[in-house]
């Protein structure tokens, strides 16, 4: 055996292992989706978050996984096989998202003043129409998960909230903002920390029910609430992961044009192993 068929060999079989893993992966996201999707109750006593819009995260973990796995069976077969045509495939679908997060990185950069502005309108959108349908409360979800996880209430401050109807206050009682507001570190009381983490009578949180004025879960505006905006702590949050969020996208930029090499390689070598397999014969 030649150093160039050892070399082909050693790409097949270092192609084939590695898209068997993204297989794998993706099956485990796929599998994943699904458990959220068919059985919210489990997944919510295993997360302890009851807010979390599961459905719409479910069919994107589901869509995600068959994905990646149909991309990796592609590679597997395509490697083990040595068919050009599955390589190429490979390939061309490997450049596709390479050249589409390009396009996205260059239009974030080139287009966030507008991108910022137009994130601002659908949160403040959101909250001026918090609680209005008890239809539709994915948009609410999401902003109290976020409301949550940043520790901060409002997009500018919690003023913000002063603004919805369902939630301003009258003369014998104060305005309220959403309990994903509460600073639960702030005080020793523990029933509005297990309203936001935990379904009530056994159901899935407020998602399952009824969004009414009188069944929102909301707490006095002057009480130990955040103070800071989250327009501020998301530029925090981005700010501190910042190497993170770029490291990743470079090993996953990486990991593809490493991919894309190795296949296309073996694609254009794959002429010289059927000669050499003629000559024998």
């Amino acid at each position: 055996m030649s150093a160039q068929e050892s070399c082909l060999s050693l790409i097949k079989y270092f192609l084939f292992v590695f898209n068997l893993f993204f297989f794998a992966l993706g099956s485990l996201i796929f599998c994943f989706g699904i458990w959220i999707l068919i059985d919210k109750t489990s997944f919510v006593s295993f997360v302890g978050l009851s807010f979390v819009p599961l459905q719409t995260w479910s069919k994107i973990l589901a869509i995600s996984g068959v994905l990646t796995m149909g991309l990796a069976l592609l590679g597997c077969v395509g490697a083990l096989k040595e068919l050009r045509s599955l390589l190429g495939l490979y390939f061309g679908i490997l450049l596709l998202l390479f050249a589409t997060q390009i396009t996205l990185g260059i239009l974030i950069s080139t287009q966030r003043v507008r991108l910022e502005r137009r994130v601002k309108e659908l949160v403040l959108t959101t909250i001026q129409n918090y609680g209005s349908d008890p239809e539709e409360t994915a948009a609410e979800e999401s902003w109290d998960y976020t409301q949550f996880q940043l520790r901060c209430c409002g997009w500018h401050s919690p003023q913000d909230w002063l603004q919805v109807l369902i939630l301003r206050g009258n003369e014998s009682e104060a305005d309220r903002v959403p309990c994903s507001c509460y600073n639960s570190s702030a005080t020793n009381d523990s029933t509005i920390f297990e309203k936001i983490y935990f379904p009530q009578s056994g159901q899935l949180g407020s998602r399952e029910r009824p969004r009414h004025g009188t069944d929102l879960c909301s707490v006095p505006a002057n009480s130990h609430i955040y103070s800071e905006g989250c327009a501020k702590s998301l530029q925090k949050w981005l700010h501190n992961n910042l190497i993170s969020i770029v490291g990743i996208c470079l090993g996953i930029g990486l990991l593809e044009l490493g991919f894309m090499t190795l296949s296309i390689f073996m694609c254009r070598n794959l002429d010289y192993v059927y000669d050499r397999l003629a000559r024998y014969r």
